[in-house]
């Protein structure tokens, strides 16, 4: 079992305030993975300050050598892949195989390209008599979710130390193992000290006191639509940036003359990965009316063909939940859904005997259902698809803006063209077309309750920027 007794603040692995300490389970066994040291007021005080501290030199530290450090991390990143791969496979449940690729080469991949970009802290501006030029924008707060925890974190850690930023991390208390590991990377490779801390402990303690900390410059939030107002508002009491990315209820239109069952087959897929557990899933499905019950079929089959087991086999498409909770809010979303009326088509409520331990849950498919229920509305976060009728493509766009969200969205034509001007059409930060691929150098958040702001790519190194104009 993993023991971190320690938090690492200042460049230093420190004891906590308190010795108060919170297990990992491992959602595939049930069983203990781990034990951490919980974190408190006293210590988010001291790492903010030693941030405070860091940032004098750091912010004026040259873009090559910022940049240096950057690759640097990524190397050691690349160095212990599988180590980070496992910790997450056992503190998510993600398989391992698509663990490595998504959660960890990926983060590796985005860490990388920051490099390069540090540079673009040197580039300058004039407009009339005003020369422009860029300032990091201080002491930043990373408050981290457990669904997609290094993929999130390098996705705020990466551009803020390209800017020249200072960092306080607080990773999920569900999944805070690879952050450790990630700590003692910066450590290894000899990040300043002060630039990089790590304070683990519960939203409501260490969370809050980030928020409302007055040395904190900036908040960067990954989580729910709820916790993030929550974070708006205790920021808001000392005037931070605020950068959140936040729920997401995404729509997959599948055009009447697109190919069917390539689409379908993605659309299904791309909600189970992760046991659904992912904030971009395209969880409701657009279909025309003409080819609805073919698309049913096809969804049933493919749902059904996805192993789903211990997250170490090779063959497992899906692992558990990550928590008997997560669990628990699936089971009342498809007990909501059958009791409003939606046809229960593959999965649902797992029954006794499916699985001798483990927080598993079957692939779902729900057909008959309408924009208007529960299912449709709320982000469920799990491996459950909404299929939702349509009778033209006027239609299809207006169900699909009809959300509180607007993380994500898909679309799958005949032809490019086609995908690109529907895509145009919808209300959301993203649109994956034709089975188009996440891109680690293109702007990612949404729009609405989706969140403000955006991660990756030079739009997400702009969150961590102060513009200066220098008049003469």
């Amino acid at each position: 079992m993993h023991q971190y007794d320690r938090l690492y603040i200042d460049g230093a692995w420190t004891a906590a305030h308190q010795e108060k300490y919170r297990e990992v389970i491992n959602p595939a066994t049930e069983a203990p993975a781990g034990i951490f040291i919980q974190g408190g007021v006293e210590d988010v005080d001291r790492a903010v300050q030693a941030a405070r501290r860091a940032f004098c030199s750091w912010s004026q530290t040259s873009s090559d050598e910022r940049a240096r450090y950057i690759t640097a991390i990524a190397e050691a990143m690349h160095s212990r892949r599988e180590e980070l791969a496992r910790l997450i496979t056992t503190e998510l449940g993600m398989p391992l195989h698509l663990a490595l690729e998504v959660q960890v080469d990926g983060p590796i991949e985005g860490m990388r390209n920051y490099a390069a970009m540090a540079a673009h802290m040197d580039e300058e501006e004039v407009v009339d008599n005003a020369l422009i030029v860029k300032d990091p924008i201080g002491v930043c707060a990373f408050i981290n979710p457990w669904n997609y925890p290094l993929h999130q974190l390098v996705g705020k850690v990466a551009p803020a130390l390209a800017a020249g930023c200072c960092m306080v991390v607080k990773p999920s208390e569900e999944t805070p193992m690879h952050a450790f590991l990630l700590a003692e990377i910066m450590d290894q490779v000899g990040l300043p000290a002060g630039v990089f801390n790590l304070v683990t402990g519960p939203g409501v303690i260490v969370g809050e006191a980030l928020c409302k900390h007055p040395e904190v410059d900036m908040v960067s939030f990954t989580g729910s639509t709820g916790a993030g107002i929550r974070v708006a508002e205790m920021a808001a009491q000392s005037v931070k940036r605020v950068c959140q990315e936040l729920g997401g209820k995404s729509a997959f239109i599948i055009t009447p003359d697109a190919d069917l069952e390539a689409a379908v087959i993605h659309g299904v897929q791309d909600v189970m990965i992760n046991s659904g557990q992912t904030c971009t899933a395209l969880t409701r499905m657009l279909v025309p009316r003409s080819r609805y019950e073919e698309a049913i079929d096809i969804a049933k089959q493919v749902a059904e063909s996805l192993p789903i087991g211990d997250p170490l086999a090779e063959d497992s498409f899906l692992g558990p939940m990550c928590s008997e909770r997560q669990r628990n809010t699936v089971i009342t979303y498809i007990e909501k859904g059958i009791e409003e009326g939606a046809t229960l088509v593959t999965g649902g409520v797992p029954t006794q005997g499916d699985f001798e331990r483990g927080f598993y849950i079957r692939p779902t498919i729900f057909a008959d259902v309408n924009n208007q229920m529960t299912i449709a509305r709320e982000e469920i976060f799990g491996p459950v698809l909404c299929m939702i009728v349509y009778d033209t493509l006027d239609d299809a766009v207006a169900i699909a803006n009809d959300s509180p969200f607007g993380l994500s969205g898909g679309v799958w034509a005949a032809s490019l063209t086609d995908g690109l001007a529907l895509a145009r059409r919808l209300q959301t930060g993203q649109v994956f077309i034709n089975g188009g691929a996440f891109n680690y150098r293109a702007p990612f958040g949404g729009y609405k309750q989706s969140g403000n702001g955006r991660e990756w790519g030079l739009s997400g190194l702009e969150e961590f920027i102060e513009k200066k104009a220098l008049m003469s």
